[in-house]
C-alpha cells in the first residue's frame, strides 16, 4: 500500500530529526530506518525535501479537517499552532537547516487553506474575482504566518491561546471588511 510507505517514511523523519539536524539525515537513513528500498524512497519522493514537503501538506490538512469557516477560523488557527507545537522537533530542526523560504512555505501550506476557505464563504454571494480573493487571503496569510516564524523563532515560548485571542481581536470582522471595500471600489 503506498500511502503506508509514505506515513512510514514521515514517521522516520521525524523520529530522525529529534537525533540529528536534516541536512545530516540521509535517504539511507530514512529508508533503513523503514526497512524499505532506496528505489521505494523515489517512487514516491524526489528527494528529502519533497518528502518534507509532503509532511507539511499533511500536516495541514490534519490541523485543520472542517475548521475553516467564518466561525471556526479561529478554532483552526489553534489548530494549526498545536500541529506547530505538536511537531516542535521537526519545525525547529528544519527551521535551523533549510532557508526562511522553505519554512515560511510549510507555514503557508498550514494557513493558506484556513484563509481561503473563509474569504470563500465570505465572499460567496459577492462578486469578487479569483484574483480579489486571492489577494485578500495572501495578505491574512502572510499576517499570520510572520507572527508565526516570530513565535518559532523564539523557540515557541509564549502561549498560542493567548496569540490567537490577539490575532482574533485584530481580524475581528476585517475579511468582511476587506470584501466589501473591494466590492465598493469596483462599483466605482
Amino acid at each position: 500500500m503506498p500511502n503506508r510507505t509514505k506515513y512510514d517514511l514521515e514517521a522516520s523523519l521525524k523520529k530522525l530529526l529529534l537525533q540529528k539536524p536534516l541536512d545530516r539525515i540521509t535517504i539511507s537513513d530514512l529508508t533503513a530506518d523503514c526497512g524499505i528500498s532506496r528505489m521505494a524512497f523515489y517512487y514516491h519522493f524526489k528527494d528529502i525535501y519533497d518528502l518534507v514537503e509532503w509532511v507539511c501538506l499533511e500536516d495541514a490538512a490534519r490541523a485543520l479537517q472542517g475548521k475553516k469557516t467564518y466561525d471556526t477560523w479561529q478554532e483552526g488557527l489553534e489548530q494549526i499552532f498545536e500541529a506547530v507545537l505538536a511537531n516542535r522537533p521537526f519545525i525547529l530542526n528544519v527551521y535551523r537547516s533549510v532557508s526562511r523560504e522553505q519554512i515560511e512555505n510549510y507555514l503557508f501550506q498550514l494557513t493558506r487553506a484556513l484563509i481561503r476557505g473563509v474569504v470563500e464563504e465570505n465572499a460567496d454571494a459577492e462578486r469578487l474575482t479569483e484574483e480579489e480573493k486571492t489577494f485578500i487571503a495572501d495578505f491574512y496569510k502572510y499576517s499570520f504566518v510572520g507572527v508565526m516564524l516570530d513565535w518559532v523563532r523564539t523557540g515557541m515560548r509564549e502561549d498560542y491561546h493567548e496569540i490567537t485571542e490577539r490575532i482574533s481581536t485584530v481580524m475581528r470582522g476585517n475579511i468582511a471588511n476587506s470584501i466589501r471595500n473591494f466590492l465598493s471600489d469596483a462599483s466605482r
